[in-house]
């Protein structure tokens, strides 16, 4: 986000949605496959398939999914944790792309 403020990848959408679609994703797939390296791949792929139909394209996102799958975090802490996460950053780049004259405005849109 701080050194591409203008890419889509970088878009509070994609940030925000694209790690909630990899947790989704990540959870869905270790019910279904259980923990292997295996399905930690299947979660990654389907989770970048899944962005790039919703039109959220936020590559780290993946590893949001391969990450549930290894670590089995519980959901009732790990999902209020990511979201929190991904909105403070959000609000971060948007407070430092404010105080630094020179710097690119970010976000390029919100949604």
């Amino acid at each position: 986000m701080h050194s591409a403020p203008t890419l889509p990848l970088a878009q509070p959408r994609s940030v925000v949605v694209g790690h909630l679609l990899g947790a989704a994703v990540g959870y869905g797939v270790l019910a279904a496959a259980g923990i292997s390296a295996w399905a930690a791949a299947v979660a990654a792929g389907v989770t970048l398939a899944l962005m790039m139909a919703a039109r959220t394209p936020h590559s780290p996102a993946c590893a949001t999914a391969v990450v549930i799958v290894l670590q089995t975090p519980a959901p009732a802490r790990f999902v209020p944790l990511l979201l929190g996460a991904t909105v403070l950053l959000v609000l971060t780049e948007y407070a430092a792309s404010r105080i630094r004259r020179t710097a690119p405005r970010y976000p390029a849109y919100w949604w």
